[in-house]
């Protein structure tokens, strides 16, 4: 019996292109073996399951512990048996699209043979897509690894485990191997990875600390934008506990720590509780939301929307065991200099001094 079907384990970038690809990175399925069940390698059972899943794939799928039963990682050769609980991570097949390696430089955080960590620009998408085939992460890890032996030039996702928006800057691991992908990707599932973002919200939330929950979906009123619906419905289920760093005046820095990882959750979470990102476009933060009518301080936030041209988002750190040697491993990035700038600018601002 199966009873569940995972998307993608983490942000998507952007939307669902024209093409009506969602952009998927992973598929999760669960199953429960009927009380009738006989026994049969697991491989097997699941081939005959899951559609357009080959033996070879399941049992990649099997060699980085992404098979679970009962709760416990076992091997391709387990005899399923009556009433077992079934689960799988497997990365969705690629789609026919030529990538172009370019010559792109990365912020290298990290590298070894199973993984590599970058710090991505803002401005800079992930991956090919509708109207967005060259210039992308994606292309520069092609030119990256097109000498190694591994390297699938005809997969357009090569390594992805997760993603952020084009316009949001900070960290992002990508793995080397498939064993590494499918570990990491088992890991994001499971919630135990660790992502925290930073973030600059117009007005300062209350409480100081505390958790947004509502279900995060496609909004009925535009396809562009994410929508929380609390009474879930409709969407899928998003937790993001945040932490205020700084009252700004009329803004604030505050830290994100994600417990789910749904399209554009932050930005959508802190909308709904009525404080969007600063000069967030698609979610309303491009407006002024707080302080006074005069004009000196309306040229002086216009004047932070042009330092900040995109939301003031930054996923500043990121936590994961080694898909290889088990061995936890946490990055830090700085936040970037639009972000700080800002930032430095508002604390000018509120402490009396004059205006740029």
């Amino acid at each position: 019996m199966k009873e569940d079907i995972f998307e993608d384990p983490d942000f998507r970038d952007e939307d669902v292109d024209e093409s009506g690809e969602s952009g998927e990175l992973f598929e999760h399925h669960r199953f429960v073996a009927d009380v009738g069940q006989g026994l049969l390698r697991i491989d097997k059972f699941l081939v005959n399951r899951i559609e357009n899943a080959s033996r070879s794939k399941i049992q990649e799928a099997a060699d980085a512990g992404c098979i679970l039963v009962n709760e416990k990682a076992v091997k391709s050769n387990y005899k399923v048996k009556p009433g077992d609980v079934i689960s799988i991570v497997m990365s969705y097949p690629p789609r026919e699209i030529e990538i172009i390696p370019q010559d792109i430089p990365l912020n290298i955080v990290y590298e070894d043979d199973y993984l590599i960590v970058i710090n991505k620009p803002p401005g800079l998408v992930v991956h090919p897509g509708y109207g967005n085939y060259t210039g992308t992460l994606v292309n520069a890890l092609a030119w990256h690894f097109k000498d190694q032996p591994w390297f699938n030039s005809s997969d357009p996702r090569p390594g992805l485990v997760h993603r952020i928006d084009k316009d949001t800057s900070g960290l992002l691991v990508v793995a080397k191997t498939e064993e590494a992908k499918m570990n990491l990707a088992r890991q994001f599932f499971d919630k135990t990875s660790t992502r925290t973002y930073q973030a600059l919200v117009w007005g300062t939330p209350e409480p100081a600390s505390g958790t947004i929950n509502g279900h995060i979906g496609r909004s009925l009123k535009d396809r562009k934008q994410m929508a929380v619906f609390p009474d879930g419905e409709y969407g899928k289920s998003a937790v993001t506990h945040y932490t205020l760093l700084e009252p700004l005046g009329y803004v604030s820095l505050v830290e994100c720590r994600l417990e789910t990882g749904r399209t554009h959750q932050i930005r959508a979470h802190f909308r709904y509780i009525g404080h969007p990102l600063f000069n967030d476009e698609r979610y309303g933060g491009n407006q002024i939301l707080k302080g006074t009518t005069f004009t000196k301080y309306k040229q002086f936030v216009e004047n932070c929307f042009n330092i900040l041209p995109r939301q003031a988002l930054h996923a500043k750190t990121l936590g994961f065991s080694h898909p290889a040697t088990g061995e936890y491993m946490e990055f830090n990035s700085d936040l970037p200099d639009d972000i700080t700038t800002v930032v430095e600018k508002w604390r000018t601002y509120i402490g009396g001094r004059e205006i740029d």
